[in-house]
């Protein structure tokens, strides 16, 4: 597996930069290993709905897991408030770092990740490959 680790800075979409950064390293495989950091802004798409809720306030990341593909992302996102209270959901765009965001992504070398609409569940689902390449 390789890895690799890059930490986000004030204002950057986490979401976004995390996946111009897996795209612009050509990752075919992409993992979230860790990820520390706060954000001021979290949107999170709760399980089973369509809409986005948006949260402002200062919220720390308590964990970021997922897969990416270049053709998308399914990544989960738990946050904490000022009073510990947790939520968490499908991290979207929108979500603002404060501070810093440490990422660490790991790479799977033998297969590669896409994305295609399943029939089953009507989202976009992974589809794992062999690398050929």
């Amino acid at each position: 597996m390789r890895t690799t680790a890059r930490r986000f800075h004030p204002g950057e979409d986490l979401l976004d930069v995390l996946v111009a950064w897996s795209n612009a390293n050509e990752f075919r495989a992409p993992i979230v290993l860790t990820c520390v950091g706060s954000l001021s802004t979290a949107s999170l798409r709760m399980a089973g709905a369509k809409r986005t809720d948006v949260l402002a306030g200062t919220f720390e990341i308590v964990s970021l897991v997922g897969t990416l593909a270049e053709d998308g992302a399914h990544l989960h996102l738990a946050v904490s408030d000022e009073a510990g209270a947790m939520t968490g959901g499908h991290l979207m765009s929108g979500s603002i770092v404060r501070t810093t965001a440490e990422v660490v992504i790991g790479e799977l070398g033998d297969i590669v990740f896409r994305r295609e609409i399943d029939p089953a569940t009507s989202w976009d689902e992974l589809v794992v490959e062999p690398r050929t390449n």
